[in-house]
């Protein structure tokens, strides 16, 4: 909810964290007060201007009734559910100036996830044929990391840890100051015992011969060619779930699900997904 706020509050020029027993949106919209009669009602139709997987509609919901209490939305589909080009996506009515206020905070929430949620479609739908799993990253929008990863559930894939607190993720840095691979282990075990997945990052073979008598929970495969990825795979045998990780795109997704990984983490799902074209017609 503080990130709702927050999103109407940049768009009213509030003074801070706006909040909802403040001023309403609309006193603020310099255009409405000026073009529409305060008693005036809307009703309005968010329609998809281009094909895509819709996500994001409850945030909107959300956001038009801080917004105004009296604004209805109600969703036309499902969340999740992929949409042909000028499909109607969900209605929304009420007091004219709060409507507007409301408009484009909720398009762009509705927008970008649906972005987010259309392009991991397109990865997962990439390896459907596999076993492989499509996980997101931390690459999100800062403050907007549980909407973004919200997005990459309703495109089908999902979550890898949300922050710093919910997994022991051991990179290369880690290991550096910890003098070795297994000292690194060694210290998280020391730590958490079992409170925390712990999961090691290898970028060669001979790394992850010596990762694999530690039995970590998850093992990340960086920046391997399909071929390093097979053998590794193979030398894996099961025993620990593979993750492959590093510059995945579309075109190459499909290549490194067969090498037989159990996981792939795109950061692309959330840094670099277009917004899905989203309008609101209203009258």
């Amino acid at each position: 909810m503080a990130l709702l706020r927050l999103t109407v509050a940049e768009d009213i020029g509030a003074e801070g964290d706006w909040r909802p027993d403040d001023m309403p949106p609309a006193h603020h919209d310099v255009t409405s007060r000026a073009t529409l009669d305060p008693a005036a009602t809307l009703e309005g139709t968010l329609v998809a201007k281009e094909g895509g997987v819709v996500a994001g509609l409850p945030v909107a919901e959300a956001l038009c009734r801080l917004v105004d209490a009296e604004l209805t939305f109600a969703p036309r589909v499902e969340e999740g559910e992929r949409v042909e080009k000028g499909t109607p996506i969900a209605s929304v009515s009420g007091p004219g100036p709060a409507l507007l206020a409301a408009e484009r905070p909720a398009l762009n929430f509705v927008g970008r996830l649906s972005g987010i949620a259309t392009l991991t479609r397109r990865y997962v739908d990439a390896v459907a044929h596999t076993e492989a799993d499509i996980l997101d990253t931390r690459k999100t929008l800062p403050g907007h990391r549980h909407t973004d990863k919200y997005a990459v559930r309703q495109g089908g894939a999902r979550n890898h840890r949300m922050g710093l607190y919910d997994m022991v993720l051991i990179k290369d840095n880690h290991i550096d100051a910890a003098g070795g691979i297994a000292e690194a282990v060694s210290r998280a075990r020391e730590t958490y015992g079992d409170d925390y997945p712990i999961e090691v990052e290898v970028s060669t073979l001979d790394e992850l011969d010596a990762v694999l008598p530690l039995t970590p929970d998850f093992i990340l495969l960086d920046n391997m060619t399909p071929a390093t990825l097979r053998e590794a795979a193979v030398r894996t045998n099961g025993r620990v779930p593979l993750e492959a990780s590093g510059g995945v795109t579309l075109e190459t997704v499909r290549p490194v699900a067969e090498t037989g990984v159990d996981a792939i983490s795109v950061g692309a799902l959330t840094h670099s997904a277009e917004t899905l074209d989203v309008s609101l017609r209203a009258g």
